[in-house]
């Protein structure tokens, strides 16, 4: 199929494939499911094996030299993520992931809304943003607006900005949706949000492993994403928030690590990044999170999106060929096609191709919202990344075209 398709695959340097640095592809499974989840490579599983035995210790409490060792990487951990999206170390708070760190805003800086404020999401959502906000509601009364999508099923910007009021004290989108790989124009979002007084919070999870960014040239005031997408370890997530917002919002969780004084009448709080990170945190998910980012930038993130992009691009084109199926999202998507085979359920598809040894996801994909606005109760779903190559398009396709020689 290669020789078919007018499609040029950017090399990595020395034309060398990444599949050889990812132990859970040794095999040659064509794993196609990394919306969902990132394969690890061995510099990151090696990172995580060596903090958690000869390195390990506590951090921030003990005075030994082992603990003071393990103090330093994490917090040198904190400072390679901010430096990774163009923040500050005191602005990261380490959380369990995306949806811990949105529901972190929604509960903490969410506290100060009321009845009436307003807030905007769209309908490219993931159900982390869209059911904190919903439980947000039924607390303290404020309104949910929905930004429709455009005829690709894109944000519609317009229509995004016409919600506005000075009502609204939060937009919260996506930067690249997980279903269909858009990408938003965020810093048009944040002039709009701005705009009316409101704030802007970016769900960044399939963003920051494939796009360059920085949240100060975004103009972004809240940025989230997981670690295990970003080729990181599970467990692991990050909050970067404007240091002024920060430090004006209450603690979430109380315990160890994010006080100053307890006495039994009251407490006083650290400041951020410490309030929020109640207890013993994740270190050697810290450690592992900051060997993800070094080998990711290894690469280069402009490298690795131009990769996937192209390999979504000539996804498209040979599925198209195949009369029964039809393609959801814009032509152009940061390494995810999602689509769906007439009369034939997503979850046949997937179970048919992983007969195959293909890897997709089959399914709502936690927006069943979107799947109402797309008219279908789920979609298939192949998203790649950087230890994927045009034999894993060849196979897909392949395994596709059996489905429907299955199904008639």
């Amino acid at each position: 199929m290669n020789a078919m398709l007018p499609i040029t695959i950017p090399a990595w340097g020395g034309g060398t494939s990444r599949r050889a640095d990812f132990p859970g592809l040794a095999d040659g499974w064509a794993y196609l499911d990394s919306a969902a989840t990132a394969q690890k490579p061995g510099a990151v599983i090696d990172a995580i094996a060596c903090a958690y035995g000869p390195e390990y210790a506590t951090v921030h409490r003990g005075v030994y030299a082992r603990s003071a060792t393990m103090t330093e990487r994490y917090e040198a951990a904190r400072a390679k993520v901010a430096a990774f999206i163009g923040g500050a170390a005191d602005e990261i708070i380490f959380t369990r992931g995306a949806t811990d760190a949105i529901n972190l805003v929604a509960q903490s800086w969410g506290s100060s809304l009321k009845s009436g404020d307003r807030i905007l999401i769209s309908a490219l959502e993931h159900h982390s943003n869209i059911v904190p906000w919903q439980l947000l509601r039924d607390r303290t009364g404020i309104e949910i607006d929905v930004a429709p999508l455009t005829a690709d099923h894109r944000i519609d910007l317009a229509a995004l900005e016409a919600l506005l009021t000075p009502r609204t004290k939060l937009v919260a989108v996506t930067h690249i949706s997980n279903v269909l790989g858009g990408v938003t124009d965020i810093a048009r979002v944040a002039a709009a949000a701005h705009g009316v007084g409101a704030l802007l919070l970016v769900d960044g999870c399939q963003a920051a492993p494939r796009l360059p960014v920085d949240v100060a040239a975004l103009e972004a005031d809240f940025y989230a994403f997981s670690g295990h997408k970003l080729y990181g370890p599970t467990g692991i997530g990050v909050l970067w928030g404007r240091r002024e917002l920060l430090a004006a919002m209450p603690p979430r969780d109380g315990g160890g690590a994010m006080i100053e004084t307890v006495t039994f009448e009251r407490s006083t709080y650290a400041p951020p990044p410490a309030r929020f990170e109640a207890g013993t945190p994740h270190i050697v998910g810290a450690i592992g999170l900051a060997a993800a980012i070094d080998y990711v930038e290894a690469i280069g993130r402009e490298a690795i999106h131009a990769h996937e992009t192209a390999l979504a691009r000539a996804a498209r084109e040979a599925l198209r060929g195949i009369n029964s199926l039809t393609l959801f999202g814009p032509e152009e998507s940061a390494g995810i096609v999602s689509f769906a085979l007439a009369g034939v359920h997503p979850h046949d598809i997937g179970t048919i191709l992983d007969e195959g040894g293909v890897a997709i996801r089959a399914g709502h994909h936690c927006c069943q919202p979107l799947m109402r606005v797309l008219g279908v109760p789920a979609t298939a779903r192949a998203s790649f990344a950087v230890y994927n190559d045009l034999s894993d398009v060849d196979r897909l396709v392949d395994g596709v075209r059996r489905v429907t020689r299955i199904f008639g």
